[in-house]
């Protein structure tokens, strides 16, 4: 059932408006959790003094003591961190929202023609709001988190990126920057959009000339098992183009808002590699042949 605008607009009112509590529940839990802190703060002080050591039976009390706020500190930040999941999920259900109803207007033939600047704008927003994965104690990243594949069976979703390899001459394939328009399960092939719409492009091409771009980024404090490593080839979108080409991972990213820092292969230099470049987690993805390279 398509999803109209007044009804999307609905939807997307009554998530902020749950947000907006959220939001209030989410600082007033932290002011709690603030002043559980500093009690325990005083407790561990109190416990750790002389006069305490010396009284046996005051030391226990307040040993109990600090347990008890222990414990009420465990459950405080347990709180805090379910009211924060719930504000991340109402934002990723806006996004969601907002992406099926640019879905339809797309498919309704309503494309609005963006220009080379507005563009790269658009690409880098996307990259930087890209949800970033937070998981619990013990958990590891997800498949189409920063580095993390697919799973085997995974098809992409109608609006997802993706890098597709498409054919731009006689003899010569690019992997380009484009959107899944649609599954076709019947021949096993993607309809995909390029995503630079001036070009006005849309293709046909089997799976293993499609790649998933990632959905959520890494943390690399939590998650740098799912970060490229240092030198790794990587196939990464070229600088203010829509076109992925060879490189080497230079440095990783520092924090979740950082980019990779990549050497792109580049014959026009004496040592085959061009000077770093910054790239978003978005748009580094793992190497597949057939590729074109930077000119």
């Amino acid at each position: 059932m398509p999803l109209t605008a007044d009804v999307a607009a609905q939807q997307v009112q009554e998530r902020l408006r749950s947000l907006h509590r959220l939001i209030y529940d989410i600082e007033a839990e932290r002011s709690r959790n603030e002043q559980c802190i500093d009690a325990i703060l005083r407790a561990e002080k109190s416990t750790g003094s002389p006069s305490s050591a010396d009284d046996s039976s005051g030391s226990s009390q307040q040993v109990s003591q600090l347990k008890s706020l222990y414990k009420s500190g465990l459950t405080a930040a347990e709180q805090e961190e379910r009211l924060l999941r719930a504000a991340l999920s109402r934002i990723y259900e806006i996004r969601a929202i907002k992406n099926e109803r640019r879905i339809q207007a797309r498919h309704a033939g309503n494309k609005e023609t963006i220009g080379c600047g507005a563009l790269m704008k658009l690409l880098l927003s996307a990259a930087q709001t890209l949800p970033l994965h937070v998981g619990r104690a013990g958990e590891r990243a997800p498949p189409l988190c920063g580095a993390v594949p697919a799973d085997a069976g995974h098809v992409a979703r109608p609006g997802d990126a993706v890098a597709a390899l498409v054919r731009v001459s006689d003899n010569e394939d690019n992997w380009i920057l484009a959107e899944v328009v649609s599954w076709l399960p019947a021949q096993g092939k993607y309809e995909v959009d390029d995503i630079d719409e001036e070009q006005k492009n849309r293709h046909v091409l089997s799976k293993r000339r499609v790649v998933p771009l990632p959905l959520m980024r890494a943390d690399p404090r939590t998650d740098e098992h799912a970060l490229f490593p240092k030198g790794a080839v990587v196939m990464a979108l070229y600088p203010q183009t829509t076109c992925f080409y060879r490189a080497v991972v230079n440095r990783l990213p520092a924090s979740a808002a950082d980019p990779y820092e990549v050497l792109f292969e580049d014959s026009s230099y004496a040592d085959g590699y061009s000077p770093p470049e910054r790239v978003a987690q978005r748009y580094v993805i793992a190497i597949k042949e057939g590729k074109g390279r930077a000119t």
